[in-house]
């Protein structure tokens, strides 16, 4: 095995940038394992974890950029590094190129100092030790924030956010990873058409589907405002939903809100519903199947992204297709099909939202599921034998020395395999996320392995949902397509393709036409 290593010292690109190197050294033949990241500490005991240390990674700090590789041999560790380089700076470097462009800016003024025509939006990437630093200077400059990094203090996004609202500003985050301001995707976005139905968002998956879904049932989307996930609880209040909902209630282009969260403190609910004021409002709070308390006639409650899009259409006078359509054939088909042993759901799942939803409403079609992202702490890992289990890939414990699953689905293929050759199985559950961020040929990738694990029908049957529009660079019907041709079921929502599982475990295929 030969490693390799680069450092480029202070040099700094966003993690979104990070993984687009990681995914390019990867890519190449010899390749096992490769990373382009910030030498952070935790950063750099991943790379000694992996055997990689020594001079060139002395006297590394945080805001140096380092590029690793483990390879076959020398040669594709070169070869790596060099693509590497060459995806991580594609239209800059950090001094001046042959070519004579210009190295990338170094801080916030210098970078505003260069744009003719000002901007309107910070996007912050950096180590959360330093994100509030660097959130607090673009709301100095003016500029609305989409705080993509994590791990950032409790007590500082709150003071962010009291900032910002007093600033007339908008602070989306921490971990805020999808928005749409102007018609303009940010982070891990869809390209949709412009349309009436606002979302705010307190689930970045949550908020590209409920955009997809939007955009291909004819409604389209005016903005898309993250929260971050901390938005809704107690402690944060839900100050920036408030502050993002009054807003878009006073947007003339924006006719009915789409809220999309997990169950908020009751408290907090009622609050934030209040400052759409007489707009319609949708609030799809996740696994919720209960209206809220004093809820006012123009705020509806759903339990499911999808339901929450069809009432968002409702609002604005359309009404969606059938979700079910050309789905109870196929599934019933593999109910036939599938070997009486096989009884069990393994859901692997690149988007944290998708996780949840699924695992919601199949504690309540089939018991209790397991997961390192439990929606009760009684079903957490590990899961005892014959338990069905749906696991979040892009949690700490998967990502860590490797790019997240919508960048990078080998992590996934690996488990795909691992979970295939279990003759308990009856189903493995995916999602495929298309859109800006995401790998530019997911179902490229998994359909292959899909029909390896099927085994010509031997083996447990793969359902996967395609989250996407037909305008994302990876094309929904083409994704969908290759999928279909492997001899996978494709549903038509996240919600569809979790009913689809427990129907198959529970060879009850009229499943799929209602939801609990």
């Amino acid at each position: 095995m030969s490693a390799a290593v680069e450092v480029l010292r202070d040099t700094y690109v966003d993690s979104v940038v990070q993984l687009s190197g990681t995914r390019a050294m990867s890519q190449v033949d010899g390749v096992d394992w490769a990373a382009a990241a910030m030498a952070t500490a935790a950063n750099l005991e991943t790379l000694r974890s992996k055997g990689i240390d020594g001079p060139p990674l002395d006297g590394a700090r945080a805001n140096d950029l380092f590029l690793a590789v483990l390879a076959g041999d020398d040669e594709a560790a070169g070869a790596a590094i060099a693509a590497g380089k060459s995806a991580l700076f594609a239209t800059s470097s950090p001094g001046a190129s042959a070519a004579g462009a210009p190295r990338a800016a170094r801080d916030l003024g210098e970078a505003l100092g260069r744009l003719e025509d000002g901007a309107g939006v910070a996007i912050v990437s950096v180590p959360g030790a330093y994100a509030a630093v660097e959130a607090h200077k673009a709301l100095t400059a003016g500029l609305h924030v989409l705080l993509f990094s994590d791990n950032v203090p409790l007590d500082e996004e709150i003071e962010l956010k009291d900032r910002a609202t007093d600033l007339g500003l908008l602070l989306m985050g921490p971990g805020a990873g999808t928005a749409m301001l102007g018609g303009t995707g940010l982070g891990f976005a869809n390209v949709v058409t412009p349309g009436t139905v606002g979302v705010v968002a307190a689930a970045g998956t949550g908020a590209q589907e409920a955009m997809s879904l939007l955009d291909q049932w004819g409604a389209g989307v005016s903005q898309v405002i993250g929260l971050g996930g901390r938005d809704l609880s107690e402690a944060v209040a839900g100050r920036m939903a408030r502050a993002a909902i009054a807003a878009l209630a006073g947007d003339p282009g924006t006719d009915a809100i789409l809220l999309v969260s997990k169950p908020p403190d009751p408290a907090v609910a009622r609050t934030v519903i209040a400052a759409a004021g007489e707009t319609p409002l949708v609030a799809a709070l996740i696994g919720l199947r209960q209206p809220l308390a004093d809820q006012p006639p123009t705020v509806t409650t759903t339990a499911t992204l999808e339901e929450g899009v069809v009432a968002a259409l409702r609002a604005v006078g359309r009404d969606g297709p059938d979700p079910t359509a050309g789905l109870f054939e196929p599934v019933a088909a593999a109910c036939d099909r599938l070997a009486p042993a096989r009884t069990l759901i393994r859901g692997l799942f690149s988007g944290g939202t998708l996780c949840y939803e699924s695992l919601s409403l199949l504690h309540e079609l089939v018991g209790p599921v397991y997961s390192n992202t439990p929606i009760h702490k009684r079903w957490g890992l590990p899961a005892p034998d014959g338990a069905h289990t749906c696991l979040d890939l892009g949690e700490e414990e998967y990502t860590k020395g490797r790019p997240h699953p919508m960048i990078d689905p080998e992590a996934r293929i690996e488990l795909m395999r691992q979970v295939g050759a279990d003759p308990q199985v009856a189903v493995i559950l995916l999602d495929v996320v298309l859109g800006y961020g995401s790998h530019p040929d997911p179902a490229g990738l998994l359909a292959p392995v899909a029909r390896e694990v099927m085994a010509g029908g031997a083996g447990p049957q793969v359902v996967a949902y395609v989250l996407g529009t037909a305008g994302d660079p990876q094309g929904l019907a083409g994704q969908r397509q290759v999928l279909r041709e492997a001899g996978c079921i494709v549903p038509a929502t996240a919600a569809r393709a979790t009913l689809a599982a427990a129907a198959l475990a529970t060879r009850r295929p009229d499943l799929v036409h209602r939801l609990p």
